[in-house]
């Protein structure tokens, strides 16, 4: 197997490279303020990041999976919460572009890809059914030629400043059939956002609860068909997973850099580390292995789910780890902000959680197992 990135893929990452070493010289302060500036947004979206795997004709870069692993890492390496936003409007755009009509990806696919939206949004989280997406309990009700949402929503990315959001209701009975899928788009009437929540890590990136009380939107609104939303969450979760161990890596390979530059400098310290940095370096590497093969795997159309389990399962704890080795290594200067290092920990542990636990990969890795 070639594990090494083609032209155009090595292309794209050190285009993001660049902009990563740029974001990281205010990442402090946009997490001091809780913000992300929309320049900074439209600042990805003129670099081709935000629709890393959409057709040109959208307005997309066209450069597939394997280059938005990579973009996402370079990105996470100077502002994790800066790629919480690629990431989740990549995705996005990736759903309507797949699952849209021809109507609906001319709308907002190229708002989405530009930056002209300050993001697009996942509404499948609620306060009863986190991991358990088929325990939803918002719900379309039929109105004539339109359908009316009502419910709420929780741990939404962006859902405050989002363009369009794809929010999940329920259109039938009990269970995952009876999901179906809408794009809502932000400011409309009778949906509402809860103020940021306060969060351990990654906070220059909005997290907030969205109430839909008795929004209203056309049938055209409606993405693919009646009860099919559960699909294509899961559809989007298998990429979105491929995305948070690309993720994880970045700020897991950002803690290495630092650990080595660290004892560089101070070599008197150097021997004592050296199986803690040897092992960083293993692990980091064999996570970024896991992440490529499963989006190569997307890459060719080929089923990529257990892959991208074990990628997020393995890189996200890999990750964590490396980013306390970082600072044991770093001693007293690891609880310094101005190393980095404690910011790292603060923003690496939710990958572990958000887009499917730890717990929830273990699953569907050993499902698959059994099932063979």
């Amino acid at each position: 197997m070639d594990f090494d990135l083609t032209p155009s893929q090595r292309e794209l990452s050190a285009i993001a490279r660049v902009f990563a070493a740029e974001l990281a010289l205010h990442a402090r302060e946009r997490e001091e303020a809780h913000a992300t500036p929309p320049a900074v947004i439209r600042g990805l979206g003129e670099r081709g990041l935000l629709g890393v795997n959409i057709p040109k004709e959208l307005g997309g870069a066209a450069r597939g999976p394997v280059a938005y692993a990579a973009a996402v890492r370079e990105i996470a390496g100077g502002d994790a919460a800066v790629a919480v936003t690629m990431a989740v409007t990549n995705m996005v755009s990736e759903v309507i572009t797949r699952f849209g009509t021809p109507e609906q990806r001319e709308r907002y696919v190229p708002k989405l890809v530009s930056g002209e939206y300050v993001g697009g949004a996942f509404g499948l989280s609620e306060p009863q059914a986190g991991s358990d997406a088929g325990a939803l309990a918002t719900r379309a009700e039929r109105d004539g030629s339109d359908w009316v949402l009502s419910g709420q929503k929780m741990w939404i990315s962006t859902g405050d400043q989002a363009g369009v959001i794809v929010v999940w209701a329920r259109t039938g009975g009990p269970g995952t059939k009876g999901i179906s899928c809408f794009l809502v788009e932000g400011g409309a009437k009778g949906l509402a956002a809860g103020k940021p929540e306060e969060k351990m890590g990654l906070r220059a990136s909005h997290t907030v609860a969205l109430s839909l009380d008795g929004v209203r939107v056309p049938d055209s609104a409606r993405l693919s068909e009646l009860g099919h939303g559960f699909r294509i969450a899961m559809a989007a979760l298998d990429g979105g997973r491929i995305g948070i161990a690309s993720q994880s890596l970045g700020m897991g390979f950002a803690a290495l850099e630092r650990a080595r530059a660290y004892l560089a400098a101070h070599p008197s310290r150097f021997d004592e580390q050296l199986a803690a940095l040897a092992d960083m370096a293993t692990e980091l590497d064999a996570g970024w292995l896991l992440t490529l093969r499963a989006a190569r795997l997307k890459e060719a159309g080929t089923p990529f789910s257990v892959e991208a389990a074990m990628a997020k399962v393995f890189a996200s704890e890999a990750a964590n780890r490396a980013v306390r080795a970082a600072v044991r290594i770093l001693g007293e200067a690891g609880a310094l902000e101005e190393y980095e290092a404690a910011r790292l920990v603060r923003d690496c542990r939710v990958t572990q959680i958000y887009e499917g636990t730890s717990e929830i990969q273990r699953v569907v890795i050993s499902r698959a197992l059994l099932s063979k």
